[in-house]
């Protein structure tokens, strides 16, 4: 087919999505992922369910009837400079884990372009926003050092605005989609690398699915965007949602951290937006607290942060942190974050002295 394109993913839980989206384009995607999911997706593929207004029972995407290939793997022996775009869609933490520290560094070396749909936007990403002091946003990530060998300019963020899980119940290679909403990238400094994106996004508008009755179009597609504040709405959802349901000593869901609060809720939401549009977004860029809240009924899970603290993980993405610190940058804070940011750090700490102790 015209225009393939060789994909590296790194991670198949959430990379997946977007890969079932690749794959209506004929594309090859390599997922880079743990030895029994990369088994599995090799075997049997992938199964993406996705909910379809005005159906009852939501479309499974089966990855080995779409148009492109899927193949599956750890991460020795991977070459990025075989690729022409590269996902990052595993969570931050996990990019100093060995073996993925090396393939990531490899990827940075390699000048591939990169798109990153993690909640934590990598720091060379953060290094394309103007006017800050980026080595004292360092505390935030987990090891920062993985990134050093990046050029700001070959890597971008896409917003991972679309939630999906992996049921309990399910095989591994298994994602339902609950809230089906669009993938938010910002183009490359190079034209010829943003081409690629536009291509991707095409591809996955041209998209028209057989079902029954009939061919229907797919929710959850690729939007490129020129401004590099786009992907940043994700940070006012993250801070007024997803980390506030993290709670003293246990969790709860999203759509209870919005809605039990709703005053605190729109404040923490529009202070990081302010906050956005000093750092150079523009008002339109970014969504208004009203959308997102009607959004966040239906989101009756917890978020990943929370799930993965209440599990004991000793290490998190921080995106709190980093938008406290970019913040105090500006001169400014806001006692909700601030508390919220103490609670995780709370929670995290205890999680490594227990994991020191056993």
């Amino acid at each position: 087919m015209p225009g393939t394109y060789n994909i590296l993913i790194m991670g198949a839980s959430y990379g997946s999505l977007l890969a079932s989206k690749m794959l209506f384009g004929g594309h090859h995607i390599h997922l880079v992922c743990l030895p029994a999911e990369a088994d599995l997706i090799n075997a049997e593929g992938f199964r993406v369910r996705l909910p379809v207004r005005g159906r009852k029972e939501p479309v499974e995407l089966d990855s080995r009837k779409l148009p492109g290939k899927v193949t599956a793997g750890g991460a020795g022996g991977v070459r990025p400079a075989d690729y022409d775009l590269i996902g990052l869609a595993m969570q931050e933490p996990q990019y100093r884990s060995p073996g993925v520290r090396e393939l990531l560094d490899a990827v940075a070396r390699s000048r591939v372009p990169c798109m990153s749909i993690m909640n934590m936007p990598p720091l060379p990403y953060v290094k394309r926003i103007p006017g800050l002091d980026y080595d004292a946003l360092k505390p935030a990530y987990t090891d920062p050092s993985v990134w050093d060998n990046f050029d700001p300019g070959a890597i971008t963020l896409c917003s991972p605005d679309p939630q999906a899980i992996r049921p309990p119940d399910e095989k591994v290679n298994v994602l339902l989609v609950t809230l089906p909403t669009n993938f938010k990238v910002a183009r490359f400094d190079s034209d010829k690398s943003t081409a690629i994106l536009r291509q991707l996004q095409q591809d996955i508008d041209a998209v028209r699915y057989d079902v029954p009755e009939g061919k229907i179009e797919l929710p959850v597609h690729l939007r490129v965007h020129d401004s590099i504040f786009v992907p940043l709405a994700k940070w006012a959802m993250l801070l007024a949602g997803n980390y506030r349901c993290v709670t003293k000593d246990g969790m709860r869901t999203a759509q209870e951290a919005v809605w039990s609060d709703l005053d605190t809720s729109r404040s923490v939401y529009n202070f990081v937006f302010d906050l956005c549009v000093k750092l150079g977004a523009k008002p339109d860029d970014l969504v208004p607290f009203e959308k997102y809240a009607a959004a966040a009924q239906s989101l009756t899970r917890p978020a990943s942060a929370a799930r993965a603290l209440q599990n004991g993980a000793p290490f998190i993405e921080r995106a709190d942190k980093l938008v406290q610190l970019i913040a105090r940058q500006k001169g400014l804070s806001y006692p909700a974050i601030d508390a919220q940011v103490a609670l995780v750090d709370a929670r995290l700490e205890a999680n490594r002295k227990k994991a020191a102790a056993a």
